[in-house]
């Protein structure tokens, strides 16, 4: 293995000089660029080509945030004016070899497209900071390496294609994990910093994300976590350095991380929050992959940097139901509704988060495969109130926990056990009741499988909850789309008196019944 490469003298002396100011960006809006082809929008209908019209329209509709964090594709195709990787190279050795032409945004690129070109213009224009997020290692597509169909063409890059069979983490091209390649082979860290250079050295940004949930795999199985740190660390030293060669004279180019919303979760991946900052990050972006998710280590990583800027991310969804059909966005999923907005970020703030980020927000809109809707135009007037205390304090709330959890995130508060009759499984959920939530709310419990001859007993702080009928929406939203039958749920009445500020413990007991499999459960302070 080639030896590690240390942080250089010169973002050393960067770290050793007077610490520069706190990122002033109150709410961050991840663009994942995909959304502008995939997604029915008033601006653009179903197929046709891509337009530098539609890339402003997709700017313009984002009105209260300050940062919008732009994704020129998976990290593997540039979809940027390339000279380390030129569309022309890509599209034209996939043509000849398959005979497979350029998708949408091939020939966007192929057309003289500028992606970030067109961006980075308009936030200028919109006066909002401009900055790229960089996927250090997407799973996206690469199932398809080695074939000869047209996805292969639009998701796998010649090095990639040239590389996976021994510098991938594992055998299995259906595992995202294993799919991934090995951040220990340095010409796999070089590569992507190539890219990164080349965005900096290229395009007036404002700053820079190294999105490390594209996705969270990076080493194989047993390979030391201290030199995990190590390589992680010196990469985020490298990305520092060339960001402030790069910056204009007087200015400072700002790094932000998006990495596990859980301390045990970045440590994994060897991302030591202490010690990026030391190297040069600011602005910790706490992301739960997919989800919507309430229950983070927030304070815990505001400890760890306590000079930095920490957001923690929300995303379309809360909780995801069982699959539809083949391929790519093919479940059910539940819909983020404003309360559940609120709420989360009413109680980051009082965590010690400075601001909210926001990831996947465009995909209320129909998407992806049948069965899925009906859509909705997304809730873009919440992100104005974002930045409001008051306002987000003032708000009816709506708690939530979900299954997802285990999987996404190694928190030991999801709800998610199989019970027999005669078991039980506790939860823990934070709480910070707002102003005037002095009314008595209501809690849902939804399990697997609409069975009959289930009783439950559900305490909250030790108060025995007393049964109710259904309850289909806790607070009133617009979205009808939903997981779970009435069947599936159980409901009961939650008086106000036994919710209390900080953590707070649910249990629920399976008295007698079917064998059910907790999937999610919430509650409301109207």
């Amino acid at each position: 293995m080639s030896p590690l490469v240390p942080l250089s003298l010169w973002t050393m002396a960067i770290v050793a000089s007077a610490a520069p100011p706190k990122a002033p960006f109150k709410v961050l809006f991840g663009h994942d660029t995909t959304c502008i082809t995939s997604c029915v929008s008033p601006w653009r209908p179903k197929g046709g080509r891509l337009t530098d019209e539609q890339v402003r329209a997709s700017i313009d509709e984002i009105v209260g945030a300050d940062a919008i964090l732009f994704q020129p594709g998976c990290g593997w195709i540039p979809w940027w004016k390339s000279k380390v990787y030129p569309a022309e190279e890509h599209y034209r050795f996939y043509q000849e070899r398959y005979g497979i032409k350029p998708n949408t945004f091939g020939a966007y690129m192929l057309g003289g497209g500028d992606l970030l070109k067109t961006f980075t213009a308009r936030c200028r224009e919109r006066g909002v900071a401009a900055f790229v997020s960089y996927r250090m290692n997407d799973g996206h597509g690469l199932e398809n390496a080695g074939l000869t169909n047209a996805s292969a063409a639009h998701t796998v890059s010649r090095f990639y294609l040239e590389n996976y069979q021994r510098w991938r983490i594992g055998p299995d091209p259906k595992d995202w994990n294993q799919r991934v390649l090995d951040w220990a082979v340095p010409e796999v860290r070089d590569h992507k910093f190539a890219f990164i250079r080349e965005i900096c050295e290229s395009y007036d940004i404002d700053g820079m994300e190294l999105d490390f949930m594209r996705h969270p795999s990076y080493f194989r199985p047993g390979f030391p976590e201290a030199e995990r740190r190590e390589i992680m660390t010196a990469f985020v030293g490298r990305v520092r350095e060339v960001l402030d060669h790069s910056s204009p004279p007087g200015g400072r180019r700002w790094l932000c991380v998006r990495l596990p919303a859980s301390v045990a979760g970045q440590m994994g991946l060897g991302l030591d929050a202490a010690r990026l900052a030391a190297a040069g990050v600011d602005m910790f972006n706490l992301s739960c992959h997919y989800f919507t998710m309430q229950q983070s280590d927030v304070a815990r990583v505001r400890g760890l940097v306590p000079g930095a800027a920490i957001y923690l991310e929300m995303t379309h969804t809360t909780g995801t139901g069982p699959s539809l059909g083949a391929g790519y966005d093919n479940f059910a999923f539940r819909r983020t509704t404003e309360q559940q907005y609120a709420t989360t970020a009413h109680l980051a703030y009082g965590q010690g988060a400075d601001g909210m980020s926001l990831f996947n927000f465009v995909y209320y809109r129909e998407h992806g495969g049948a069965g899925r809707g009906p859509f909705n135009e997304p809730p873009f007037g919440i992100l104005p109130h974002l930045t409001d205390r008051a306002w987000l304090a003032a708000q009816p709330q709506w708690y939530f926990v979900a299954r997802e959890w285990q999987g996404a995130e190694p928190i030991p508060r999801a709800c998610s056990r199989k019970l027999a009759a005669g078991q039980s499984t506790r939860f823990e959920v934070d709480v910070a009741p707002g102003e005037g939530r002095t009314k008595d709310g209501a809690l849902r419990l939804m399990v697997s499988g609409a069975k009959p001859g289930r009783q439950w007993r559900v305490t909250f702080n030790g108060t025995a909850l007393s049964p109710t009928d259904f309850v289909a929406k806790p607070l009133d939203h617009p979205y009808d789309a939903d997981v779970g039958k009435s069947g599936q749920y159980a409901c009961f009445a939650l008086p106000r008196a036994a919710v209390r500020t900080g953590p707070n413990e649910v249990e629920v007991l399976l008295e007698k019944g079917p064998t059910a499999n907790v999937q999610y459960a919430d509650f409301v302070l109207p």
